[in-house]
């Protein structure tokens, strides 16, 4: 019978053989990855002959004084208004019914094709007079009545920036 196995020597690889496996474990990976290689390297080509590869190697060697740069302009306060004013605009759009915006936009661009046609008759306090029975002027006239309404309405609300 045979005897016992009491010891179990772990095989240790020599340094050679350790980069023989590394190579041949990066041999199976570019093998997999071919078409992903083949564009990476076409992007890497497309970014040296156009200049930028090399502005993007400048502008990671100075990333320090470029983020300070960076820091020092978001934090100026016209700056911190564009974006406070950005997000307030935002959120007021949030608000609005999307069909309602769209409507308004429609009848904006009619309006503006409406302006653009030549004017064929003098205007004068009649002329006036006789538009406001034209239903298209009196939705209109309606509307910015109750435009202004609702202007008002809002402009009489304390504002946190009055006090």
């Amino acid at each position: 019978m045979a005897a016992p196995i009491t010891a179990i020597r772990k095989k240790t690889l020599t340094e050679q053989e350790q980069q023989q496996q590394t190579i041949d474990q990066l041999q199976k990976e570019l093998a997999a990855s071919n078409a992903a290689l083949e564009r990476s390297l076409s992007i890497l080509r497309e970014l040296e002959s156009s200049g930028m590869l090399e502005a993007a190697e400048s502008m990671l060697k100075a990333k320090a004084e470029i983020a300070e740069i960076v820091l020092g302009q978001v934090s100026r306060k016209e700056i911190t208004n564009l974006i406070n004013n950005g997000m307030a605009a935002a959120g007021a759009l949030t608000a609005v019914d999307p069909a309602q915006t769209a409507q308004l936009m429609n009848s904006v661009q009619a309006g503006l094709q409406e302006a653009a046609r030549p004017q064929t008759e003098k205007i004068g306090l009649m002329t006036m007079l006789r538009a406001l029975k034209d239903p298209d002027i009196q939705r209109a006239l309606g509307f910015g009545l109750r435009f202004m309404k609702g202007l008002g309405k809002g402009l009489k609300k304390d504002t946190p920036s009055q006090h």
